[in-house]
């Protein structure tokens, strides 16, 4: 029975897909954008991928997270709302942002003396995934939580059976991705959503990235075909300069004027506690900034009735309101089963319902069983 955390993760592992053998025993991981080059009994930056015996070792077979969330939770506005989205995650990430949640597992497999419980990790197999899918009567798998391109082997493990069963497969991720771990993901995603932490690469790499690999990222996923949303938590003194939402929006508007974008309120967390929260007047600022540099779609978020209109999806021909919400509450959909607006009949961008008559105004997620 593994002792601690670091040796159970050890051993819920693969050989994974996404490296390559390098002289001298060691490898380069192609996961996120860090590329990192893996001597022979190290590990990368996440800390979850390493070298043993000159073959990348990757997690498989596990959650730390489950739960079947509204798929605006994520945040996606224009992927099949109100729908149920069973959404899981591992443990590690790429960056370390004081503020995160994945700060904690992050530092912890970085000290092998921390103490973190192993309870909440649960072993399962991608048809149980489905399973639980089915239960929860999901229509989206997502990879989330942790960054997810890290545990890509296993997220496509998941998907490929999860695409089978007829639902649909996303990732919400920082980003950092490679030509490579898009090309290996492309057969099951069909969304992706980029969190674009700021547009300064000398906070970028105090978070634990690179500003250029984010945008590439998010203009790779572009190309590829993959719908796009956006999101900028938006920190009071860090990147909420009327210059920097600028930058962000004007980069955004340039990959495509129909990629939401979504400005979402920071609260003290974690490590991260000299800030203040992020109030209405913040985002509202932030969202008209979005909407000046020419975005079609912009979304105010985390402060549910505070933000008007900028929770709410309207008609980019008309103005007509398409859906109506109130944080992760739809409360009207009006979008047409081509996908379009029902008054102009201007299409929509997005990923949408077929039958609109089956969209559910929704409410709270399901928690699922972890231990």
């Amino acid at each position: 029975m593994a002792k601690s955390i670091g040796e159970l993760l050890d051993r819920l592992t693969v050989t994974g897909e996404l490296y390559e053998k390098l002289e001298g025993g060691a490898v380069r991981c192609f996961a996120c954008g860090h590329r990192c080059v893996i001597r022979e009994g190290r590990r990368g930056v996440c800390q979850v991928r390493f070298n043993e015996g000159g073959e990348l070792r990757v997690p498989h077979g596990y959650v730390a997270a489950l739960q079947s969330d509204p798929i605006e939770k994520k945040p996606f506005f224009h992927v099949l709302p109100g729908a149920n989205a069973l959404t899981f995650g591992m443990l590690g990430c790429d960056y370390h942002c004081g503020y995160c949640q994945n700060w904690l597992t992050s530092q912890a497999m970085r000290d092998p003396a921390a103490d973190v419980s192993v309870n909440y990790i649960r072993e399962i197999s991608p048809k149980g995934m489905v399973e639980y899918a089915r239960r929860t009567k999901a229509s989206v798998v997502v990879s989330s939580y942790n960054e997810p391109l890290i545990t890509s082997e296993w997220a496509a493990a998941i998907f490929k059976e999860a695409k089978a069963a007829g639902l649909m497969c996303a990732y919400v991720s920082n980003g950092n991705n490679t030509p490579e771990v898009m090309k290996y993901l492309a057969p099951y995603l069909s969304a992706y959503k980029v969190d674009l932490k700021c547009m300064q690469d000398r906070n970028y790499r105090k978070l634990g990235g690179v500003l250029q690999n984010t945008l590439d990222g998010i203009k790779r996923a572009h190309e590829m075909g993959l719908w796009v949303e956006i999101v900028t938590l938006t920190i009071p003194g860090f990147n909420d300069s009327n210059e920097e939402l600028w930058d962000a929006a004007r980069f955004i508007a340039g990959v495509s004027r129909d990629i939401p974008w979504h400005v979402t309120a920071f609260h003290k967390d974690y490590k991260m506690t000299d800030p203040d929260n992020t109030d209405a007047k913040t985002l509202l600022r932030a969202a008209e900034i979005g909407k000046e540099a020419g975005l079609r779609y912009v979304y105010a978020g985390n402060l549910p009735g505070r933000v008007g209109e900028y929770e709410d999806t309207f008609c980019a021909g008309c103005n007509f309101r398409l859906i109506r919400r109130t944080g992760y509450v739809i409360h009207e959909y009006h979008v047409t089963g081509e996908g379009a607006c029902p008054k102009c009949h201007m299409k929509v961008p997005g990923l949408w319902h077929a039958d609109p008559s089956r969209v559910v105004l929704n409410g709270l997620g399901i928690p699922l069983p972890i231990h």
